[in-house]
C-alpha cells in the first residue's frame, strides 16, 4: 500500500519506513466559534447607565412595560398554576410588574378577576445587569410577589440545572442575544416536561423609519452608510429557530406598536434611556455627528412625518410560544390521517 506523504516535492510518492509510522487516533474537533454580532460588555454598560439616570429609565419604561404586559396576558389561557418560574433578561422586573397588575383579563366578561402573580410561588428574574435589575427593588410591586433577583455573568450561558421551572418568560431581551439558538436549547433543557416558555422580542421591520432615514442622511452628508440600527430577526426565522431547540406546540404571532414622538432627537433620547442604543460590533464608534442628526430630522419628517408633526416609530414585536415535550403531551396527528379533503372544502365556498 503506498501513502501520501508531505516532502519537498508534494507529487512525490514514499512507503513509510517502520521507524517513520505512528498510529494515530480520532479526536472531536474543536466546535464552531459563535458568530458574534452584538458586543455583550456595550450592552451590559448602556443598561447600567440608562440604570443610573432611574427617573429619566422608568419614564422610558412604556414599551416594556406595554410588551411585558401584552406577553403576561398570554397566561391567562394556560389554566396551571407556576410553582417556579424564570424571568430570563428581567431589565427592571418588568415582567413582574404586569403579574401584579389587578384585573389582568382584558375579557369585557370579566371586568374583575385576580393578579396573574396569585397563579405563581417564586419568580426568579435574572439579568446581566445589577443596577437595572435592582432600580425598582423597593417598589411597591415587589411586595405582591414572591420575587428572586438573580444577577447572571453571562445571559447566553445560564447556570440553572435541566427541568427546574415550571415556567420561563423573556420579554424584550432576546434579540440582544448572539447564540439564539443555543438559549433556546438551553432553555428548553430547563424547564420542566410539558411546561412551557413564552417570549417576545424585538425584529422584523422594528424602526425601518429610523433605519432608512439615517441610510439617506449618512449616504447624504458622508458618502457612505454606517449601521445604526441592530439587525433583527424575521418572524419566520423564529419559528424555526425554536422548533429546532426542540420546542412543541409552537404558537409564533407578530404585533406592531406605533409611538409617535415630536422629533427623532426625542425618540432618540429613549432608546438611549430604554437601553435599547446599538451594540453591534461593526457600529461606528462615537456619537453620530451633528450634520448627519440634522439630515435624519429633515429625512424622517419628509418621509415618515405624521399630518399632526409627530414622527411615528413602529416597533414590531414577535411573541412566542413554545411547550417542553413530554410523553403525555397531545401530540400531532400525522400526515395524511385526515378524513376531509381541504379542497373540497375550499371548492364549497
Amino acid at each position: 500500500m503506498q501513502y501520501l506523504c508531505r516532502c519537498k516535492n508534494f507529487h512525490e510518492l514514499a512507503v513509510p519506513t517502520p521507524q517513520t509510522f505512528r498510529r494515530t487516533y480520532a479526536i472531536h474537533a474543536a466546535s464552531a466559534p459563535t458568530f458574534q454580532v452584538f458586543n455583550r460588555r456595550t450592552k451590559w454598560l448602556q443598561k447600567e447607565r440608562a440604570a443610573s439616570h432611574v427617573e429619566l429609565s422608568r419614564q422610558a419604561d412604556y414599551l416594556k412595560d406595554e410588551v411585558a404586559m401584552r406577553l403576561c396576558e398570554r397566561l391567562l389561557d394556560i389554566k396551571r398554576q407556576f410553582p417556579k418560574v424564570l424571568d430570563l433578561g428581567a431589565n427592571s422586573c418588568n415582567i413582574a410588574r404586569a403579574l401584579t397588575r389587578e384585573n389582568p383579563d382584558p375579557d369585557p366578561a370579566r371586568p374583575v378577576s385576580p393578579p396573574l402573580a396569585t397563579r405563581i410561588g417564586e419568580l426568579v428574574a435574572a439579568d446581566s445587569s445589577h443596577s437595572l435589575l435592582y432600580r425598582d427593588a423597593d417598589l411597591s410591586f415587589n411586595d405582591a410577589i414572591n420575587i428572586t433577583r438573580e444577577v447572571l455573568q453571562d445571559e447566553e450561558q445560564l447556570p440553572y440545572a435541566p427541568a427546574t421551572f415550571d415556567l420561563v418568560m423573556s420579554s424584550l431581551s432576546l434579540h440582544w442575544i448572539n447564540d439564539l439558538p443555543s438559549v433556546l436549547a438551553q432553555i428548553n433543557n430547563i424547564l420542566k416536561p410539558d411546561a412551557p416558555f413564552l417570549g417576545a422580542m424585538l425584529g422584523g421591520d422594528t424602526l425601518y423609519e429610523l433605519r432608512t432615514s439615517l441610510q439617506l442622511a449618512d449616504q447624504e452628508r458622508k458618502g457612505g452608510i454606517s449601521p445604526h440600527v441592530s439587525p433583527l430577526a424575521d418572524v419566520r426565522d423564529v419559528g424555526g429557530l425554536m422548533q429546532r431547540a426542540g420546542f412543541k406546540l409552537l404558537t409564533v404571532d407578530v404585533e406592531d406598536i406605533i409611538v409617535d414622538y415630536p422629533d427623532t432627537f426625542a425618540l432618540m433620547e429613549d432608546l438611549q434611556c430604554m437601553a435599547e442604543g446599538n451594540a453591534i460590533l461593526s457600529r461606528e464608534m462615537g456619537p453620530i455627528s451633528r450634520d448627519v442628526l440634522l439630515a435624519n430630522e429633515g429625512i424622517y419628517r419628509e418621509l415618515h412625518g405624521n399630518a399632526d408633526g409627530s414622527l411615528p416609530a413602529t416597533f414590531r414585536v414577535i411573541y412566542m410560544i413554545g411547550w417542553r415535550e413530554s410523553d403525555d403531551q397531545a401530540k400531532p396527528l400525522p400526515r395524511g390521517s385526515g378524513e376531509v379533503n381541504l379542497k373540497d372544502i375550499l371548492e364549497s365556498k
